[in-house]
């Protein structure tokens, strides 16, 4: 009998033993399959990179991004801004005709062809900057805005340190080499967002695919416009000095994403380096829309109010890009005094919103009151006052 107990016994040990491990084969492998696989960021062949997500400004990959280095054509940027921004004032028309110069006619490089002693429409050389990448064209039209091209270099320096471009210093209007004459991969995906953002309806000639001027039809040198029906811009450049580069931008599934690649060592190369930044960033990152500027958040108790609550808003849209995979894994947490006493100034903060992924703190914002609250009357306020004070006797909320 006792022979049969003990056999009994090892048997239902060794039935246990199986099915633990059973289970926990089953769920290391349910854990497999749903954890979240992303490769190491793409190491590019080029000598500053860089990719961002316009909506909520997190930087996805960098690689030497703050080294200056020569921009070349994609100084032209800056050229098309201040055109578009004075286009937008009113200071310039598009039909307004720009005499051509010598000088502007006699630039080498990539060229829109004008010819000195005639005029040009605005909206012909702003075009013929942007898709030809025309350094006649760029000179003429800093010299119809500013008087000639080094008092134009003067407005795209003061227009650089206005977006926040800290790093970068123009000499000329088209990135021809010159002595100091330098920027960042992380200035230029400044500019580039500025542009998408404050110019929409002229951002959209960055995706045009060619340009007719004087009987010759040049295309854009952007080859990614052919190869990916995402992209719609930027713009490119190539020196001996700063090699081959490319500002690239492209939009999925509502995701706007911004590349930078700088010093490629071919026009093939700098497009490809491109490709797989921005492939990166789709595939393995998504932007989400936390929270709407100015949607109530909370509305925690007032003291001494002629109301008992008010809400607390933020003042900005709270976007944030993330692995695509780690949405249900963020938390919000919001602070907020419990003892909040009237008067309530609208937009003042009140509280504060945390949103953090695995213990890392992503994002804090101020909460603002979204409307101001007036003190009740003597007598509601005496009785809150007295109530506050018995709670925090006993300790209370």
């Amino acid at each position: 009998m006792l022979l049969f107990n003990m056999k009994a016994q090892a048997s239902i040990q060794l039935l246990f033993r199986v099915l633990t491990l059973i289970i926990s084969c089953t769920c290391m492998s349910v854990v497999a399959n749903t954890a979240t696989l992303m490769p190491s960021p793409p190491q590019l062949a080029a000598s500053g990179y860089l990719l961002i997500d316009v909506d909520s400004g997190k930087i996805i990959v960098e690689h030497n991004s703050f080294e200056q280095l020569p921009p070349a054509s994609l100084t032209k940027m800056m050229t098309s801004y201040i055109v578009s921004t004075e286009l937008v004032k009113g200071n310039i028309q598009p039909d307004d005709e720009v005499p051509i110069s010598v000088k502007a006619w006699r630039m080498g490089g990539s060229k829109m062809f004008i010819r000195e002693g005639t005029t040009v429409k605005v909206k012909d050389l702003l075009k013929g900057v942007i898709i030809q990448s025309g350094n006649d064209a760029s000179v003429a039209l800093a010299e119809y805005i500013a008087g000639d091209e080094s008092a134009f270099a003067e407005i795209m320096n003061q227009q650089a340190y206005l977006l926040g471009m800290t790093q970068t210093h123009f000499e000329n209007a088209t990135g021809w080499p010159a002595a100091g004459h330098l920027t960042t991969a992380r200035d230029l995906s400044t500019l580039a967002i500025a542009l998408i953002r404050d110019f929409p309806s002229h951002y959209v000639l960055y995706s045009e695919k060619e340009f007719t001027y004087n009987g010759i039809t040049q295309p854009n040198r952007n080859g990614l416009l052919w190869r990916d029906p995402d992209v719609d811009g930027v713009k490119t450049g190539h020196t001996e000095e700063a090699k081959f580069c490319l500002v690239a931008s492209a939009k999925r599934d509502g995701m706007r994403l911004v590349s930078v690649v700088m010093g490629a060592n071919s026009s093939r190369g700098r497009e490809q380096e491109s490709q797989k930044l921005l492939s990166y960033g789709f595939r393995y990152f998504k932007t989400f829309s936390l929270y709407s500027e100015g949607e109530e958040l909370i509305t925690p108790r007032l003291w001494a109010g002629a109301e008992k609550s008010f809400p607390l808003v933020l003042a900005e849209s709270l976007t944030l890009t993330i692995p695509r995979d780690l949405r249900k894994d963020l938390k919000a947490i919001i602070e907020v005094d419990s003892n909040i006493v009237a008067p309530v100034t609208e937009g003042k903060p009140y509280g504060t919103l945390k949103v953090s992924l695995h213990g890392e703190l992503l994002e804090q914002r101020q909460l603002l009151a979204g409307r101001s609250v007036e003190p009740a009357g003597i007598f509601a306020r005496l009785w809150d006052h007295i109530v506050l004070f018995v709670h925090g006797i006993l300790g209370l909320e």
